[in-house]
């Protein structure tokens, strides 16, 4: 037996339990104990605390509950006070005896907890829920969780991961002035389908803080993960936020340390990931006038998708082989992202990617398909092309559905910046890229100058608090996340039309470069300092805080650049 003024390591315990593969099938992810220990210190305020552990897995959280009620006088005889669940048996059964073992009676089911009655009775309800993406989220146990947080009033999009219903129901076990403490995907910051998630918790707590943090601080994932403190009665003007290093950094942050962010009820909460300088400086230079959204300049989309790269995307060698008509393929920008460096893409760069053998063609018989076209498309059945997902749902299999030849070209999965190119080659394109159309209306001056005007530090920082990191360090932008862009504005941009047309020789040679640093530079001090009138020092801790969200973005993907 271990005593209970002993902290166990849970994950040395427990970790023989199941293989690493079926934990991460259900989303389960043993927790530094650091984090476990934090939440409870937090969330177990008497001797006298009812705590439950949702999900629990290695009972971490409970463990760590045991010890401050310890701390606090508790004798942990009765089992009512610390309880437990899990839909692993197997866990279950662990977490039982990892308690007993210290002298602490529990109440641990096996079971799903979405089929669990919303119980106030708890004091605390702490936890690490179960991460498990809207891809592998399916079937009774979704069906289940949307119906939980739908009782809720949260009507959650098909874009949900696990997490988002469970952060949900969890709230309802919390008894009215109680404490929620839970380990979450910084998605719940940053994605649109959490907006639903974030209304609630606003809603339903008095109080809501969240713990950031610069590194990862769960070895075996590269999710980004953030704490959630609520507690009390809602609801709450605004949220605050503390910045920790990683899980080591977790003394007990003095209030002073907290920053306040009072956001409107459709925005991400992502400016959270800012210190409380640059956070505020950021917030000043978008309330004004010559900062707006991307939205008011038109609409992102995504490109067509063929259902087949291979067959659909042709070279220049392939179409003359095959003996395809002009009126059987269209100009294309290929697959890919990679040859879209500078602000504008050019038909001399279209046809040099054609003389260079890239797919810059695709395959699109636009009436009766010729003799040829006839046999290249029996050629595709005999290669079973037509049975693919995206193929055999539409008819006729080979004729692509295409989208609106798109202004501008946008690049959505990013390691450095995102890349906003003029379409004048007038090519169409794939689901590699983004399409962005311009609203009617949109001064045609303004217009081409946007891909200029864009590479600033006000929409750079902003493209960072936009997007998501995947692995790698990659940030990756959906089209409603881009609607939500801070830009400068139509007005901004024609007053400074003619100092910006000037800059573009010297831009085309600093990106020939790959020096997007010296562009943004050129950048603000035309358009911000010298037409909106920004301050050099604002601009400045706004750069600073970019540079700084680039570097945690690459730490928590994993990228050593």
């Amino acid at each position: 037996m271990h005593p209970i003024g002993t902290t166990i390591s849970v994950a040395r315990v427990n970790r023989g339990i199941d293989q690493l593969s079926e934990r991460k099938a259900r989303g389960a992810f043993f927790t530094p104990d650091a984090i476990a220990q934090f939440i409870a210190h937090w969330a177990v305020s008497s001797a006298t605390c009812k705590v439950l552990e949702p999900s629990c897995g290695e009972a971490a959280f409970l463990l760590a509950a045991a010890q401050e009620l310890s701390m606090k006088g508790s004798k942990l005889g009765d089992p009512e006070q610390l309880n437990g669940i899990d839909v692993h048996s197997a866990s279950a059964e662990a977490a039982r005896e990892l308690l007993s073992s210290v002298g602490a009676k529990a109440t641990i089911k096996a079971g799903d907890f979405f089929l669990e009655e919303p119980d106030q009775s708890f004091d605390a309800v702490i936890g690490n829920p179960p991460f498990i993406r809207y891809q592998e989220f399916t079937g009774e146990v979704r069906a289940r969780s949307l119906e939980a947080a739908l009782a809720q009033g949260v009507r959650l999009s098909g874009l949900a991961s696990s997490w988002a219903a469970f952060t949900v129901h969890a709230s309802c076990f919390v008894r009215p002035g109680g404490r929620l403490g839970l380990v979450l995907p910084a998605e719940l910051l940053t994605v649109g389908y959490a907006a639903e998630v974030r209304r609630f918790l606003l809603k339903r707590f008095g109080n809501v803080r969240l713990v950031v943090f610069e590194q990862r601080v769960f070895p075996e994932v590269l999710e980004d993960t953030i704490l959630l403190l609520a507690e009390g009665t809602g609801p709450a003007s605004h949220f605050e936020v503390y910045q920790a290093k990683n899980a080591d950094d977790l003394n007990a942050p003095s209030i002073k340390a907290w920053t306040d962010h009072r956001p409107d009820a459709s925005e991400r909460w992502s400016p959270a990931l800012l210190d409380a300088g640059a956070y505020h400086a950021f917030e000043e230079v978008v309330g004004g006038a010559n900062i707006a959204r991307l939205a008011s300049w038109g609409s992102a989309y995504l490109g067509a998708v063929t259902g087949d790269n291979s067959f659909f995307c042709l070279t220049a060698k392939q179409v003359a082989e095959l003996e395809l008509s002009e009126t059987e393929v269209r100009p294309i920008s290929p697959p890919g992202s990679r040859h879209l460096r500078g602000v504008m893409f050019s038909n001399a760069a279209w046809e040099s990617l054609v003389e260079e053998g890239r797919r810059a063609y695709l395959f699109y018989p636009a009436s009766e398909p010729s003799d040829a076209a006839w046999k290249y498309i029996h050629e595709g059945e005999a290669r079973e092309v037509n049975k693919a997902y995206k193929c055999k749902v539409r008819s006729p299999w080979w004729r692509v559905p295409l989208i609106k030849r798109p202004n501008f070209i946008v690049t959505y999965m990013n390691s450095e910046h995102m890349r906003f190119v003029r379409n004048e080659a007038n090519v169409d394109v794939l689901n590699s890229v983004y399409g962005f159309e311009t609203k009617t209306g949109i001064h045609a001056r303004a217009r081409d100058l946007l891909p200029l005007a864009l590479l600033n530090s006000v929409t750079r920082l902003s493209a960072e608090l936009c997007g998501r990191v995947h692995g790698g360090g990659m940030l990756k932008h959906e089209p409603r996340g881009l609607d939500e862009l801070w830009v400068p504005s139509e007005a901004c941009v024609l007053n400074a039309q003619d100092a910006l047309s000037a800059l573009r020789p010297q831009i085309g040679r600093l990106l020939r470069k790959n020096d997007i640093d010296a562009v943004t530079h050129l950048v603000d001090e035309t358009l911000l300092i010298g037409e909106a009138a920004f301050s050099r020092e604002a601009l400045s801790i706004i750069g600073g805080a970019r540079a700084k969200l680039v570097r945690r973005r690459m730490t928590l993907g994993g990228s050593q650049s």
